[in-house]
């Protein structure tokens, strides 16, 4: 039988080629008309987007980079009238390809023997450029791109939302079925599979056996065995959003030990989730927190480790502390870690005008119902195996 020999320049078939997702044209239309207003007022001839969160917010979910905290290997010169995407030869058809297909982006390109600096110097040269990181000639905006990417758009809730989903059903998944007796780093290994194959980069992973965590709250996973219980916790990437969330599991009856601070670290981050209202200053929202802690005879637990942050296109989008004086606004993400000795609690919650709404509910999992101000509110309880 002949073969045919496929040239990589022969034309795409139909089912080759990637369909145009409108939503995330119109939602980086949208963008881009936000940008022109600040360039405007700003006073400025263009900005210049290097930061991967900057980028993937931009751009509607689309990565500049090859691996996790490398360099940048494309950037984005947004102008009044056009939007340019400025990389190599080698990165430039991936990158169009696979990450921004009929979005509306222009091309610079140049060779990859020529470094990444002489191709931003020359579109910066003479012009009066905003830049999101520290670059020579630039003036430094990226303080002021940060609440861009804070309030998100209808299509950033939907995406987020499936995400936090697909992160919540590997994550019961995997502690539904690790085989007993199973160190730490190969329940983190059944987790990534997990993750991964929803094509979510599992950003941080951590598995601490036997109230590991007591001792190291940022623990993520060694050669220890899991014999008694273990805490899960997990933060994933897609789309250039960041979603996390913590589940417990026991094997036998947890102790009495066990149960009472899971409880009551439950209860914590449900005190939380109650306030976690829009509008209210986050020290309002502390202030209740803080009294379930006085409450329970632990009033310093929680300066072990941090308690909440706010997320999005970057890991942590603001750390929150008892003295923030940020307040909430909705269609942000907030997540709720606390811990108490060796439990830790966690999802991730929008804050949205119909309340605080849970993206890593439990599907198959233990639910222990918490009651704040008359208000049932249902969190993970421990799985028992």
């Amino acid at each position: 039988m002949a073969s045919t020999a496929i040239s990589p320049n022969s034309p795409a078939s139909s089912g080759e080629m990637q369909a145009i997702d409108f939503s995330r044209v119109e939602e980086v239309r949208q963008k881009h008309e936000l940008l022109i207003e600040y360039i405007k007022l700003k006073s400025l001839d263009s900005l210049l987007i290097l930061d991967p969160a900057n980028f993937a917010w931009f751009t509607a979910g689309a990565d500049n980079f090859r691996e996790v905290n490398g360099p940048p290997i494309a950037a984005i010169l947004v102008t009044t009238e056009a939007r340019v995407v400025l990389c190599n030869n080698v990165d430039s058809g991936e990158i169009f390809d696979k990450e921004l297909m009929g979005l509306g982006f222009l091309l610079k390109e140049r060779p990859w023997t020529e470094g990444r600096e002489v191709l931003l110097n020359d579109v910066c040269r003479g012009r009066n450029i905003g830049c999101d990181t520290h670059l020579p000639g630039t003036t430094l905006i990226a303080d002021d791109l940060q609440p861009f990417r804070s309030h998100f758009m209808e299509t950033e809730v939907e995406r987020v939302t499936e995400l936090g989903h697909d992160i919540a059903h590997a994550l019961e998944a995997t502690g539904r079925n690790f085989p007993v007796g199973s160190t730490e780093s190969e329940v983190a290994g059944h987790l990534a599979h997990r993750l991964m194959k929803n094509q979510i980069h599992p950003v941080r992973i951590q598995v601490m056996a036997d109230g590991q965590g007591w001792r190291y709250r940022h623990w993520k996973h060694g050669a220890d065995r899991i014999e008694r219980h273990c805490v899960i916790s997990v933060m994933g990437r897609r789309s250039g959003l960041h979603v996390a969330a913590t589940r417990t599991i026991c094997f036998d009856a947890p102790s009495d030990e066990l149960d009472n601070v899971h409880q009551l670290a439950t209860l914590v981050q449900a005190t939380g989730i109650y306030f976690s209202q829009p509008e209210w200053s986050f020290r309002e929202t502390w202030k209740r927190v803080a009294r379930i802690y006085e409450k329970f005879e632990v009033p310093d637990e929680w300066r072990a480790a941090e308690q909440v942050e706010l997320l999005g296109y970057k890991t942590v989008e603001d750390q929150l502390t008892p003295d923030s004086p940020k307040c909430l606004q909705k269609n942000q993400l907030i997540h709720w870690h606390p811990s108490v000795r060796s439990s830790v609690v966690g999802d991730t919650f929008l804050i949205s005008e119909k309340g605080v709404e849970n993206l890593t509910p439990v599907t198959n999992w233990p639910v222990l119902s918490v009651t704040v101000k008359g208000t049932k509110i249902d969190r993970p309880g421990i799985l028992v195996r």
